[in-house]
């Protein structure tokens, strides 16, 4: 079963372009024309049920002119008249966290009473904590690949629901490439994401294979057309991985800071998994919030033919510095792909970290953490105490009180801790429910 991002031959939906319903208002303008100033951007995640899901849009890359600001216009407008919030009843909430099921029932009454008081937060009217998810338009994941809900007992009674068992229990995290302009740039990066994982899947064991570099893998790659820059094949990755897995592992992904395709046909991939192997490879690159610039360094500047063996142009390629916005949308993507594998579907309850995303900005909008219905599947298959990990992301973010830390015998700064703020204080009221 095979969870890729895009579908460049099969997709039809045009996001930012000619649209219907309400741009009828406006007059039509035509997509961005061919060439330099257009470039076909294919995102968006299949559901772990299996089968290839996609969405397409349009984003110029050469070209800020008339038609761009007219298409910006058709898309502020589309925001304004299309944002919904999906408000679930009381009693849709209740049945999708508890259920209908008497031994489903049984489970969620060994939680402690503090427990169950923050779970059932989920359906609190006006909840300070966990809030209804808000559409801010059609391109949006799930007016774009509708789907059906997972609620607990969907996920508790699933066939693909996958836990870790004695002997095949530790999650193997596999870097490619430099996450850095320095070894001691990559290793703390390397450590942060080590820690933020042990604290998400709490109870768990986290190991970080030792890097390889691309050549190391003998990757197929390539200059993307459009932007420009390095693009590594994700099958050729899929294979190493495969290969390299060890036997005590519940499962293996790969990181990288270089830009994926999965075939030539296709423009770029956030990532590519297959959940019944339990293993994946997903990308950061396009997180950097220079990735679209026409100044962004990892360009190459000259066009030139690369020979299927030359690896040395990925020698000192550029990988962008470890800024707070980075390390939370690395957090997130890394902790939402894995939760995939366990056998968790895109979230269509609350505002969650296991919704469906289509582009950079709706996955900004994710929260870091799961609601309680998701958090109740990741419970039972890790079986972890819910007060002890909501401690242990709290320490992680509050780590950063030390100016300095090792890793290793290196002495390195502290973690940029800016854009996880407003989630230290929600930790907090977390916590402080469990301890009322």
């Amino acid at each position: 079963m095979k969870l890729t991002v895009g579908n460049a031959r099969a997709a039809t939906l045009t996001v930012l372009g000619p649209r219907p319903s309400a741009f009828s208002l406006l007059p039509r303008i035509p997509a961005p024309p061919l060439g330099a100033a257009r470039a076909r951007i294919m995102t968006g995640w299949s559901s772990a049920s299996g089968g290839e899901r996609y969405s397409e849009c349009w984003r110029c890359v050469g070209s800020v002119g008339p038609v761009w600001w007219a298409i910006r216009l058709y898309r502020d407008f589309d925001l304004f008249l299309l944002m919904e919030t999906m408000q679930h009843s009381e009693a849709t909430l209740r049945t999708a966290l508890i259920s209908n099921h008497k031994d489903v029932i049984d489970l969620y009454q060994k939680f402690s009473p503090r427990v169950k008081h923050l779970l059932e937060e989920a359906f609190q009217p006006n909840s300070s904590l966990f809030k209804p998810i808000v559409l801010h338009s059609k391109s949006d994941w799930i007016h774009s690949h509708p789907e059906p809900k997972q609620d607990f007992y969907a996920f508790y009674s699933s066939p693909h629901r996958k836990s870790p068992v004695p002997g095949k229990n530790i999650i193997y995290i596999q870097t490619i490439g430099s996450f850095g302009d320095s070894q001691t740039a990559t290793e703390t990066y390397i450590h942060w994401l080590k820690e933020y994982c042990e604290s998400f899947f709490y109870g768990l064991k986290i190991k970080f294979l030792d890097p390889v570099s691309v050549s190391q893998i003998g990757c197929v790659f390539r200059v993307n057309t459009y932007s420009h820059n390095l693009q590594i094949h994700t099958g050729s990755i899929l294979k190493y991985l495969q290969k390299k897995k060890p036997k005590d592992a519940f499962c293996i992904v790969g990181i990288t800071m270089i830009d994926l395709y999965p075939e030539e046909s296709w423009n770029f991939v956030f990532g590519q998994a297959s959940l019944t192997e339990g293993m994946g490879v997903f990308s950061f690159a396009r997180y950097d919030d220079d990735f679209y610039s026409t100044n962004y360094k990892g360009k190459l500047k000259k066009k030139k033919h690369l020979a299927p063996d030359d690896y040395s142009v990925f020698e000192g390629y550029y990988t962008p510095p470890i800024a707070s916005k980075l390390l939370l949308r690395s957090c997130k993507t890394l902790t939402h792909e894995i939760g995939h594998i366990f056998g968790m579907h895109h979230c269509q309850w609350l505002q969650c970290v296991m919704q469906g995303s289509n582009h950079l900005e709706e996955s900004d909008r994710r929260p870091i953490d799961l609601c309680p219905i998701c958090l109740r599947k990741l419970q039972y298959a890790i079986n972890f105490d819910i007060q002890e990990r909501y401690k242990a992301m709290l320490r992680w973010i509050e780590d950063d009180s030390d100016p300095e830390f090792l890793v290793g015998t290196v002495l390195v700064s502290h973690k940029p801790m800016d854009a996880f703020k407003d989630w230290k204080e929600w930790l907090l009221r977390c916590l402080q429910v469990l301890e009322e």
